[in-house]
């Protein structure tokens, strides 16, 4: 494919790309983009699967003993790709998915950001944890056997692309660079929402495995189509542990899947959070209204669509109550609809919202109908009794709603979070003087949520070395686990203790 200038339009050839090959299927599906012309893609089948999950293994037995710099090197090789391409990635992006083009250069950003972190963080070696008891020889009663251990890459993972991040939860996005900066060949079951975005991004890593040389079946991506390939993805007997960001129903269902294997596998999915945030009495006084202006920014930042927004506000009864709910109402009302996805998310959204207003002892604070595949924020509020006695209202709406939880003392909020399932994120607002509060809500929280905020509101999520993006069962399915961040690498890792090894046999660590 001959890439274009700034200013020309990208189009897409449809294929899956199989082990350096581009590869026609014989069944087609039309994408859905927000504006601008649809595209023809394959199809992906079992088949499809199967040829990418051999070539996957096939380019274990290189990759994964590769060295840390010829890793590292590959990492920015796939970033320097895809910044050759950033004029094309942004506009079959943005006519794709209805994202603004800020914020598609933004997520490209944070995509080649990571690829480069994670390059740098295994240069350091740091992520090897290894350890080394010498040998005893001399000791009584019995000797010690010189003893090292190393985490070593366990081989080919399935990766899953996101809806809501075509770039950096999707084809080389965090899942897919974590793998690689591990040894793990990568298989990828590209989404439906953005199938020219992930054609344009494997043409990327498809490049910078040429440039470096590597086997070609390091990365295959199999375009979105039947429910079949991924689970064919899933149950097959090569692939050895599975990346997902999506929705619980889906990811149960796979999580499942690779639970029932004759060889069960990690499944390691991020399937969504309301992210309560506890507004404490005095901060809820003094700062009420800066608090709802940003609430309301956070919930309807790009459409409410992330899995870190912050759709339940936890506030005792009270006049700042009052005035918060009101600051709040105003705020969301003067957002403008914004454009979905895809139609299906837009569709869940106006379910949910019905959902929630037909729930009984809701009141309905802001209700707006929007068009075709677009959404406007609602509002609504209940009290804390029939939060703590209907669990539906603590389901995820994907979307720019909230719900206030207006509990009735202090005993009641600290009732509420108690009854909290797993967040990726809670978040306190307090000052000085809820400090009290604030505490006994602190160790609640903490077996809540992965990531605890104060004062600050959850969308954004920074890659770094402490970030944990993860948490109890729902939010993901491996509470000791991160889908962002330095640590992520780990979970494509496992311990291989070396017996009385010797030197000349070990793996390479350098």
């Amino acid at each position: 494919m001959t890439l274009t200038g700034k200013g020309t339009s990208f189009k897409p050839h449809g294929k899956h790309l199989i082990a350096g090959e581009w590869v026609a299927g014989e069944a087609m599906f039309l994408s859905e983009p927000a504006h601008g012309e649809a595209h023809s893609f394959s199809v992906g089948t079992p088949e499809h699967i199967e040829s990418a999950c051999v070539a996957a293994e096939e380019a274990f037995w290189t990759f994964g003993y590769s060295s840390r710099v010829e890793r590292a090197a590959f990492l920015n090789a796939i970033a320097d790709e895809i910044e050759k391409r950033a004029n094309e990635i942004t506009e079959i992006g943005t006519r794709e998915t209805g994202l603004p083009e800020g914020r598609l250069q933004g997520e490209r950003g944070r995509t080649t950001g990571q690829l480069r972190m994670f390059a740098e963080h295994i240069l350091k070696g740091d992520y090897l944890d290894q350890r080394h008891d010498v040998a005893l020889p001399d000791r009584q009663p019995m000797p010690r056997p010189d003893m090292k251990m190393i985490q070593r890459p366990i081989g080919p993972v399935a990766v899953f692309g996101a809806s809501n991040f075509p770039l950096a939860f999707s084809t080389a996005g965090g899942d897919t660079a974590a793998a690689f900066a591990a040894g793990c060949p990568v298989v990828v079951k590209g989404h439906g929402a953005h199938p020219g975005t992930g054609e344009i991004i494997a043409e990327a890593i498809h490049a910078a495995i040429k440039s470096c040389d590597l086997h070609p079946g390091t990365f295959s991506l199999v375009q979105g189509g039947t429910l079949e390939a991924g689970q064919a993805l899933v149950q097959h007997p090569l692939i050895k542990a599975v990346g997902f960001t999506g929705s619980l129903a889906g990811g149960r269902a796979l999580f499942d899947l690779c639970a029932q294997r004759p060889e069960p596998i990690p499944f390691f999915g991020e399937l969504g959070s309301v992210n309560p945030m506890f507004l404490l009495p005095m901060a809820l006084s003094t700062r009420g209204e800066a608090l709802a202006k940003g609430w309301a920014g956070s919930l309807t930042m790009g459409a409410g669509q992330f899995c870190t927004n912050p759709g339940i506000a936890v506030v005792i009864d009270s006049d700042g109550a009052d005035s918060f709910i009101s600051e709040s109402v105003s705020a969301l009302n003067g957002v403008d609809a914004q454009t979905m996805l895809t139609d299906g998310i837009a569709v869940a959204y106006e379910k949910g919202r019905d959902r929630v207003a037909g729930s009984s002892e809701v009141q309905t604070l802001l209700s707006t109908a929007s068009a075709k595949r677009s959404a406007k924020p609602n509002l609504y509020a209940t009290t804390g009794k029939a939060w703590l006695a209907n669990t539906e209202l603590g389901e995820e709406v994907f979307g720019p709603l909230g719900l206030v939880v207006r509990v009735a003392d202090e005993d009641e909020m600290i009732a509420v979070a108690k009854s909290l399932e797993g967040q990726l994120t809670c978040t306190l607002h307090l000052d000085d003087a809820d400090a009290d509060l604030g505490r006994c809500l602190m160790p609640i929280l903490e077996r809540k949520a992965g990531r605890i905020l104060a004062n600050n509101f959850p969308t954004g999520v920074e890659v770094c070395d402490t970030m944990v993006h993860g948490g109890p069962y729902p939010a993901s399915t491996n509470f000791g686990a991160t889908s962002v961040g330095t640590m992520a690498i780990r979970r494509f890792l496992r311990p291989v203790c070396f017996q009385n090894i010797p030197n000349a046999l070990m793996p390479s660590t350098t």
